[in-house]
């Protein structure tokens, strides 16, 4: 349950009315009870994820793409885990499977959706390299997930993509609160709950649920525990980068990103120009 503000049952079941959120993909529930294993075998894993095609070479075009700078070209599921170890492959496969179960092709601008998310992870699993803070699988696992209830909301309000510009628009005001006051629900509660029906780790879950409300943890005016403090940090300056307030959102400017940034730069340890230096790195990797 999201801890910066209590949400009570009842709450919770107006947020989540009418939204159903899947069920964790076969293939994250094998590869979840194999890992639980006293000792996980390399030959299963492997088959494990072979067996999806569609996951499987996505897999091996997320490592190769320059944001995970690996020396030599992977060429099979078996040598990524090798390279990677099972916990970071298994990230990454639990990342590619929300697409797969979210995706409605009948929903107009889901493709841009989901071009920004895979930028955002690529974004953060880079700046994690390159600063040296938090994994780069579990940032690259927080940037694809963190906006996982933006579709399912998508699928239940015809106007939601109005409410996102409404919302982006908003100078002082949350973006969650202005979707609970148009929609009385919000992508980040409704995405928070798909990761725990996932399974991803907790901090994770609650990174999803406060990657709006991170004011007051950049502030230090609330405590937060620091693999998600670390990870959010990673994902606001993944966003600002991605241009997410623009391509969701259709704003000028990212107000969410100014009101944080100086506290925001200070706990990363960067400068304005530091920063402006990596995003033009990360950029230089290739996004959309």
């Amino acid at each position: 349950m999201p801890k910066n503000q209590i949400i009570t049952n009842e709450t919770t079941q107006k947020l989540l009315k009418g939204i159903t959120i899947p069920p964790q993909p076969q293939i994250m529930v094998d590869l979840q009870m194999e890992m639980a294993m006293p000792e996980p075998s390399f030959a299963t894993m492997t088959k494990i994820i072979t067996k999806d095609v569609g996951i499987s070479g996505s897999i091996l075009k997320v490592i190769n793409s320059p944001f995970f700078q690996l020396r030599n070209q992977v060429t099979s599921i078996g040598q990524a885990l090798n390279l990677l170890g099972f916990k970071n492959v298994v990230n990454i496969v639990n990342s590619l499977s929300i697409r797969s179960s979210l995706s409605d092709n009948a929903i107009t601008g889901l493709t841009q959706f989901w071009d920004n998310a895979q930028d955002v992870a690529m974004a953060a699993a880079a700046i994690s390299k390159l600063t040296g803070v938090a994994s780069p699988d579990e940032a690259y696992t927080l940037g694809l997930f963190h906006n996982s209830g933006i579709p399912l909301l998508m699928q239940k309000f015809e106007q939601y993509p109005s409410v996102l510009k409404r919302a982006y628009a908003e100078t002082d005001k949350l973006i969650t609160d202005i979707e609970n006051e148009m929609i009385a629900s919000n992508h980040s509660v409704v995405g928070y709950y798909v990761a725990k029906a996932w399974k991803l780790p907790s901090y994770i879950a609650q990174a999803i649920a406060d990657h709006h409300k991170v004011a007051p943890i950049f502030a230090d005016k609330i405590a937060c525990d620091p693999s998600e403090k670390n990870l959010l940090a990673l994902l606001k300056l993944a966003e600002t980068t991605c241009k997410t307030y623009k391509m969701l959102g259709n704003a000028a400017v990212d107000h969410e990103f100014y009101r944080i940034k100086t506290d925001l730069l200070i706990y990363i340890g960067l400068s304005e120009y530091d920063f402006e230096d990596l995003q033009a790195e990360v950029i230089e990797m290739g996004l959309h």
